[in-house]
């Protein structure tokens, strides 16, 4: 499988935002599509109220991101709630912010774990942990912004997405607008959120009982008025309809084709945003990029292969999206049908890539990854020749990756334990041996990164934030690192005022994006610094 097909391909920011929403339906136990229907409900609803061209593209990327930065703290809520996917799912039977809502949230307290153990979360929650959620929902809404000014959208896009879980009647997220104040491009997304949930479950009726019955409190009182009045047009042929290429065919031309560069720099900012769902994948995707990219240019790839190679790097765990952090996150050992749900990964990054002509090339490269020489892989059990030769660069690199990092279950191997690790699956027949030995080659020549970190931070600070973004609790830091656990909450304090954030995962996206995640492994395991992993 060449790279000339994406090197030619015309990658327009829609069908990359499409596919990230498709990802988000899975991480909010939706069917795939009930973004890009949103998407179509809003845009009809917008212009049956008159917006123009400008205001309409507005609208429209605020309806794709809406929920995107749900996922960032997915590991807090799978510490909370048991199953991060199903708390979710769950945003749409209750009225936002309700008694009912939050009893709803309650019984799910600890779920999956013994009795004393959802006791201990029940008493934790009950001291700080509604604080702890609305703080969550606040900084989902700041995470979508940023991922919005990553995409290079416009100014009036970043604040329809930072307010898009506001409400009319001011009691909303963060709750500093109400009414009018609310941008509308954000009131639309909203009311056709909820409206697409509630037609493709109850029909048009049932989405239009729903918009009038929070009409006033979560929703505009006008646009309710206009959606529930005309909902048969506004719903209509939304079964029917192709979605993802009437929602590609709707995109407002606010920013068009992407140039290579601005293709690979929005890929690489979706990535960074898919790797914060848990604390154990930081930067994992973009170091795969770079490792697979680095081993394809040691094979003598051309330039179109080793691009491709780079970009599949960098997708291929967009999947990662439809499954529980209860899962991704487990210390102990997977059951039977937990193992099937992580091999599904590779599936559903391909399904979130395949329908964009420009993205799919990817897909079936990313879908390949984890399949294995002699059969044993997933999703489809390739064997032999059937797996494409950049698959097998690309597995052999997320492989050895995977290794060198930390796991729930383990802590990361070293450089050379993991070269020995992918030689054995060399011998046992599963890895590719050309493709293995240009991984380890490129692994081998890596430059150390610098020690000193950015934004001023110390090399201890830069200790410090490293464990905080991989979960760890400040009392864990303090005993990792032998200080006391005050000087490592001072630590995270200073660190965060440095850099500017508030929050965990806006901590971790600073970490990934200035290279300080994944941490590089140990040059060696007893070997000469110049022959690690070689």
């Amino acid at each position: 499988m060449g790279g000339a097909g994406i090197e030619r391909a015309q990658v327009r920011l829609a069908e990359l935002v499409g596919a990230l929403s498709l990802g988000v339906d899975l991480g909010f136990g939706q069917p795939m599509e009930h973004v890009l229907r949103q998407c179509l409900i809003a845009l009809r609803l917008a212009e049956r109220v008159g917006l123009d061209d400008g205001s309409r593209a507005v609208v429209y990327y605020a309806a794709l991101l809406v929920n995107v930065g749900c996922h960032s703290d997915a590991h807090e809520q799978a510490r909370w709630f048991g199953d991060d996917i199903a708390l979710r799912a769950a945003r749409y039977e209750h009225p936002l912010g309700s008694m009912r809502a939050t009893v709803a949230g309650m019984r799910l307290l600890g779920s999956g774990n013994p009795p004393l153990h959802r006791f201990r979360v029940g008493l934790e929650f009950a001291l700080s942990g509604r604080q702890a959620v609305d703080d969550m929902i606040r900084h989902h809404a700041e995470m979508a912004r940023g991922l919005a000014e990553q995409l290079a959208l416009p100014d009036a896009v970043l604040d329809a997405v930072g307010s898009t879980y506001e409400q009319w009647d001011g009691r909303g997220w963060p709750g500093r607008l109400r009414g009018d104040d609310v941008p509308i491009a954000a009131r639309l997304a909203q009311l056709a959120e909820f409206v697409e949930v509630a037609h493709r479950v109850g029909g048009v009726e049932a989405a239009r009982t729903f918009a009038r019955e929070r009409a006033g409190t979560q929703f505009d009182p006008e646009l309710a008025a206009v959606f529930a009045e005309e909902a048969d047009l506004l719903l209509a042929d939304l079964d029917d309809a192709a979605t993802w290429d009437a929602v590609i065919a709707a995109e407002p031309m606010l920013v068009g084709a992407l140039s290579p560069d601005a293709f690979d720099d929005a890929l690489l900012a979706i990535a960074d945003f898919v790797d914060l769902k848990s604390p154990f994948t930081l930067g994992h995707a973009r170091a795969v990029s770079g490792l697979a990219a680095a081993a394809g240019e040691r094979l003598g790839l051309d330039a179109g292969e080793v691009r491709a190679l780079r970009r599949a790097g960098l997708a291929h765990d967009l999947g990662r999206l439809g499954i529980s952090n209860a899962i991704w996150d487990k210390p102990g050992p997977l059951g039977a049908g937990e193992r099937e749900r992580v091999r599904m990964l590779p599936y559903l990054t391909e399904r979130m890539l395949r329908q964009s002509p420009a993205l799919a090339p990817l897909g079936r490269i990313a879908v390949a990854h984890r399949e294995r020489l002699d059969g044993s892989g997933h999703p489809h059990g390739l064997a032999g020749p059937a797996i494409p030769r950049l698959a097998r660069v690309l597995g052999a690199a997320d492989a050895y990756q995977a290794m060198c990092e930390p796991r729930p279950h383990r802590p990361a191997h070293g450089a050379g334990e993991a070269a020995t690790q992918l030689r054995a699956e060399v011998r046992a027949g599963r890895l590719d041996r050309e493709a293995v030995e240009a991984v380890l080659g490129a692994a081998g020549h890596r430059v150390a990164r610098r020690r000193e970190g950015p934004a001023g931070l110390t090399v201890r600070e830069v200790e410090v934030l490293r464990l905080a973004a991989r979960g760890l609790s400040t009392r864990v830091i303090a005993e990792r690192l032998v200080i006391a656990p005050k000087t490592a909450a001072n630590h995270i304090e200073h660190i965060y005022t440095k850099i500017g954030v508030s929050t965990r995962a806006q901590a971790s996206l600073f970490a990934m994006r200035h290279g300080l995640l994944p941490e590089e492994p140990p040059a060696s395991d007893g070997l000469p610094a110049d022959r690690a992993g070689v």
